[in-house]
């Protein structure tokens, strides 16, 4: 017997009872009021498969330094999710439901925003925006059996020494080089500035990638770092300027990158600023307009690819965001299709071929079957190395329109 058909049963004995003159309304109340918050619990159980719902995972910022990214990260997940919400496992459907948790762009929060996943009982998690606080997180969810799979966390510590985290994006080793070559290419650069974030995992590890290929290279850097807090930056473009740096590399949040640029646009500085897929946001858009700085970032995906995956997804997203007014706020207010968005949307769909693959709600198989997935994505196609890790081999170069506040293509970019 069902929960459902037991509980009709009570409740028409109940009405007997009353009708009967046999139990007290007062009692009658009490033990409805009992019986209801029994179901409840009873309904809460079985985590992601209770009522055939799958729980899918979102661990990702919505505050703190990575907020306004990680958002974007999110509407690329909900959108995917949009457009598939089901699954059939067995002749059975299930309902796929989105979990979301903000982490708080924090490594000291992050796991408690993943337990809160765990306790969920979600099936495969998506996430996060920042490969610091992906790394904090990563034992919780190892503990508890459940993959993940990573849209943009680039460093290689999130999917090294485990077998439960995987990533959809290309790492920072390549997007170093890939930045350096450009460097060289673009500008003839032969003395780099590098600014990074003392203690952030992302930022102190693409500019050591960086600094490595760039030294390759023939060049020589000027490394400086700066603390947790800090929100004055003029010094260290001081320095930049006194060394006669050919280009200013600063893979930071995008908190720090719009106080960077302001405030390099308050000193004139012309040097050409570099940056990882972190910059490529609408915060750093906004920053720069109306400014003749010079931006360049690495990234994805570009809004202007023209295959048929591609431009259809940024014709289908940017009507469902200008559809959704509370989802176009969180993408900045325009409709300009960040590439993390776009590797969101990937993430899920990959998690749904992984979850079809598994034949099953469950987390060991469906971690099982992710090793053996082939996406073809909006961002490319998508297969899992010996250690979880997406085979790339391109990234795109955009530079930031001062004019009109948009990206310009610049160049598909590859390592030499």
């Amino acid at each position: 017997m069902t929960i459902k058909h037991a509980s009709i049963m009570v409740f028409l004995k109940l009405e007997i009872l009353i009708r009967g003159g046999n139990l007290g309304m007062k009692r009658a109340i009490t033990i409805i009021l009992a019986l209801c918050m029994v179901l409840m619990i009873l309904s809460g159980c079985g985590g992601g498969t209770s009522g055939n719902v799958i729980k899918i995972g979102v661990y990702e910022p919505s505050s703190g330094d990575n907020g306004a990214g990680g958002k974007q990260e999110v509407l690329g997940i909900e959108y995917a999710n949009s457009v598939l919400n089901s699954v059939e496992i067995g002749g059975k459907k299930y309902d796929l439901k989105l979990e979301i948790v903000d982490n708080e762009s924090s490594n000291d929060k992050g796991p408690s925003a993943a337990a809160k996943l765990v306790s969920a009982k979600c099936s495969v998690v998506i996430g996060s925006y920042g490969s610091g606080v992906s790394i904090a997180a990563s034992d919780v969810f190892g503990n508890a059996g459940i993959p993940v799979i990573g849209a943009s966390c680039t460093n290689p510590q999130v999917t090294e020494g485990n077998t439960h985290y995987f990533r959809v994006c290309y790492l920072d080793p390549f997007q170093g080089t890939v930045l350096a070559n450009f460097a060289v290419d673009e500008f003839k650069a032969k003395k780099a500035y590098i600014l990074t974030k003392l203690g952030d995992d992302y930022s102190v590890g693409l500019g050591n990638y960086f600094k490595i290929a760039f030294e390759n290279l023939g060049g020589t850097v000027v490394e400086e770092t700066f603390q947790e807090g800090n929100s004055d930056f003029t010094a260290y473009l001081t320095t930049a300027v006194n060394e006669k740096a050919d280009v200013i590399f600063a893979p930071t949040s995008t908190e720090a990158a719009s106080l960077i640029i302001g405030q390099a646009v308050s000193q004139g500085i012309k040097i050409p600023l570099l940056a990882g897929d972190t910059w490529d946001s609408s915060v750093i858009l906004d920053a720069a307009k109306g400014s003749d700085s010079k931006i360049y970032v690495s990234t994805f995906f570009d809004e202007g690819d023209d295959s048929a995956a591609g431009s259809k997804f940024v014709t289908d997203f940017k009507k469902w965001l200008n559809d959704n007014p509370e989802k176009l706020k969180n993408n900045g207010g325009n409709d300009i299709v960040a590439a993390v968005s776009a590797l969101g949307y990937d993430a899920y769909m990959v998690a749904v071929k992984a979850i079809e693959a598994a034949g099953s709600p469950d987390p060991q198989k469906i971690n099982d079957a992710l090793w053996g997935v082939t996406y073809t994505g909006v961002t490319g196609d998508i297969a899992f190395d010996d250690i979880g890790d997406a085979i790339r081999d391109v990234a795109f170069i955009k530079s930031a329109n001062t004019s009109d506040g948009s990206w310009n293509f610049v160049a598909i970019q590859s390592v030499k």
